[in-house]
């Protein structure tokens, strides 16, 4: 096998191994809470800030994003980009499908935006304009959450179509795969939202 590929096997490896590390059941096993029992059962930080409270759903949210952004731009600068391209996928399919919690993980959002920002900042900073302005009129995170998400799609598809200055077709697919793995965990949200735009 080539060495790259070799380098792009380990790079994978590590990142779904650190993204399978889910900051939400730490913080609530040392407070002596299960989230996966609390709440909405999801071992996120919205969750861990609705049971836990508003400063340790922070905290979740911090790290969340920081487990994604870390090893993304790390695989970027020491490997290449396509090395940061895997990372950052693998590390938010890690987290939502973590095998340390029976692959039922968090929903993803934290760390597909700590991904995000670390390959293209742009997007990820008009994903978060975008779910501020959606949880303003919404008033559920969920469902803003697939709004901000669903913006990422939009660029990452018509980015590997070509249609964006300064996204690549590669970049442009990553983000659209991105999206699609978080979109996926949202089901439940996106069916309540068509209901309701349906009337």
């Amino acid at each position: 096998m080539p060495a790259d590929l070799l380098v792009l096997g380990a790079v994978a490896l590590v990142a779904f191994l650190l993204g399978a590390v889910n900051p939400a059941t730490i913080v609530a096993g040392t407070l002596g809470r299960d989230l996966r029992s609390s709440g909405s059962g999801n071992p996120g930080a919205a969750n861990a800030g609705r049971v836990l409270g508003r400063k340790w759903g922070v905290l979740v949210l911090v790290l969340d994003v920081a487990k994604a952004f870390a090893p993304t731009l790390l695989a970027s600068t020491w490997f290449g980009q396509t090395a940061g391209l895997v990372a950052g996928l693998a590390v938010v399919l890690g987290h939502v499908y973590s095998p340390f919690l029976r692959g039922r993980g968090g929903k993803g959002v934290a760390c597909a935006v700590g991904a995000v920002l670390a390959v293209e900042p742009v997007v990820a900073v008009a994903a978060l304009v975008t779910f501020a302005l959606a949880f303003a009129v919404v008033r559920v995170i969920g469902e803003a959450s697939v709004l901000g998400t669903l913006a990422i799609a939009a660029v990452g598809v018509t980015g590997a179509m070509g249609l964006v200055p300064g996204v690549g077709r590669w970049t442009g697919a990553w983000l659209a795969a991105v999206a699609g793995v978080v979109v996926s965990r949202h089901r439940r949200n996106v069916r309540a939202w068509w209901s309701r735009v349906r009337g």
